[in-house]
C-alpha cells in the first residue's frame, strides 16, 4: 500500500475513533444514537492492497465495507474480532479464499463476496447461522460446502450465478427459509431431487447452464410458493408434468431450449395453457412402467386395491392403476411415495395377507 493511501485510511479510522470517544461524553439517548451511526466503517474504493492495523475497537463495528479494492486476503485475526458485524461487503477484490475465522461472525446477516477469485467457500461459513443473504456471484466456485443447507437455516437469498458449479449440494433442500435461489450461468448437470422442501422459495433461476442441464426434477412442480421460474437457454426437452400443479407461478421463461413437451403451439397460448396442458397430461393417466405389470397383476388378483380403479387396454389386458378420485398434487405428493406399495413390502409373509 502506498504511504499516502495508508495515511488516508488511518486518518479515516482515527476520525471514527475520536468521534466515538466524544460520543462517550454525551448522555443517554444521544450517545446510543451516535454509537449506532459510528459503527459503520466504509473503506471501499481506496485501492487497498492490504489492511492497516486498525486504531478502532473492531467489536464496535456493525457494518464493514471493504469493496472495490485490491485485497488478496483478509487477516484471520481481523475477522475473528468482528464479533458484532451484521453486514460484511468485500465484493470486487482479488480474494482467492475467505478466512476460516469467518465462522466467528455469529451475528452476520449479509455477506457479499461477489466479483473475486474464490474457488470454494470455507466450511466454517456454516457457523454463520444468522446469515440471511449470501452473494457469491462472479467467482470461480466449483462447489459449495456439502452441509451448508443443514446449518444456514435463516438464509433467504442465495446468489451463486456466474461460477463453475457442476452440482448444488443436496443439503440445500433443507434451506426452508430460502426465497431466492440464483444459480444461472454455471455448469449444472442436475438439480437436487427434494426441491419440494423449499416451501418458501419464490424465485428460482437456473438459466444459461447451456448444454449441461438437460432435465428438471419432478419435485420442481411441488414448489408451492414459487412465483418465477427461469430455465431458459439449457438443453431441456420436456417439462415435468408436475408443473401443472404450480398454482402460484406467474412467470415462466423457457426460451433457448429444444422443448418437445409441451409443444410450441401450447406455449404460444401463454402460461395458463402450459399449466393446463401439463395438468391434463398428469391427470390423464400415465401408463405404469412394464416392470410393474407382474406384481400389479397379483395385487388385482388378491383384491389388494379396494378403492382403486384399474384401467383396461384395447386388447383386454388390465394394465396400471390410478386413484378413482384423483386430485392435483398440492406440494405433498411425490412419486417416491409409491415405494410404500413395493412388492417386497406388500408380499412380506404375515404382514398383508391372512390365510
Amino acid at each position: 500500500m502506498m504511504y499516502e493511501e495508508q495515511q488516508q485510511v488511518m486518518m479515516r479510522m482515527v476520525e471514527l475513533n475520536n468521534n466515538n470517544q466524544k460520543g462517550d461524553e454525551r448522555s443517554g439517548r444521544r450517545f446510543i444514537e451516535d454509537e449506532e451511526r459510528l459503527n459503520i466503517v466504509d473503506l471501499s474504493g481506496m485501492s487497498l492492497d492490504s489492511l492497516p492495523k486498525p486504531s478502532l475497537n473492531l467489536t464496535t463495528i456493525c457494518k464493514l465495507n471493504l469493496s472495490n479494492n485490491n485485497l488478496q486476503s483478509i487477516p484471520e485475526s481481523l475477522t475473528a474480532r468482528l464479533l458484532n458485524v451484521v453486514a460484511l461487503d468485500v465484493h470486487s477484490n482479488q480474494l482467492k479464499f475467505l478466512p476460516n475465522s469467518i465462522g466467528c461472525l455469529s451475528k452476520l446477516k449479509t455477506l457479499n463476496v461477489s466479483g473475486n477469485l474464490l474457488q470454494s467457500l470455507p466450511k466454517t461459513i456454516e457457523n454463520c447461522r444468522s446469515l440471511e443473504e449470501l452473494n457469491a456471484n462472479f467467482n470461480k466456485l466449483t462447489k459449495l460446502p456439502e452441509t451448508i443447507g443443514f446449518e444456514l437455516i435463516n438464509l433467504k437469498k442465495l446468489a451463486v450465478n456466474s461460477n463453475k458449479l457442476i452440482f448444488l449440494p443436496r443439503s440445500i433442500t433443507h434451506l426452508t427459509s430460502l426465497r431466492v435461489l440464483d444459480a444461472r450461468l454455471n455448469c449444472l448437470r442436475a438439480l437436487p431431487e427434494d426441491l419440494e422442501n423449499l416451501i418458501n422459495l419464490q424465485i428460482l433461476n437456473v438459466s444459461q447452464n447451456f448444454q449441461y442441464l438437460q432435465n428438471l426434477p419432478y419435485a420442481i412442480g411441488l414448489l408451492i410458493s414459487l412465483l418465477e421460474l427461469d430455465v431458459s437457454y439449457n438443453k431441456i426437452t420436456t417439462l415435468p408434468d408436475s408443473m401443472g400443479c404450480m398454482k402460484k407461478l406467474q412467470k415462466l421463461s423457457v426460451e433457448g431450449n429444444p422443448l418437445v413437451s409441451p409443444p410450441a403451439e401450447v406455449f404460444e397460448q401463454g402460461l395458463h395453457a402450459v399449466k393446463g396442458y401439463l395438468s391434463e397430461k398428469m391427470n390423464g393417466g400415465h401408463k405404469s412402467p412394464p416392470k410393474k405389470k407382474s406384481w400389479v397383476g397379483k395385487l388385482v388378483k388378491y383384491g389388494t386395491f379396494s378403492g382403486y380403479t384399474l384401467r383396461g387396454t384395447s386388447n383386454g389386458e388390465r394394465e396400471g392403476f390410478f386413484i378413482s378420485e384423483y386430485r392435483s398434487i398440492d406440494g405433498l405428493a411425490s412419486p417416491r411415495h409409491i415405494g410404500m406399495f413395493s412388492p417386497r413390502r406388500l408380499f412380506s409373509p404375515g404382514r398383508y395377507f391372512t390365510r
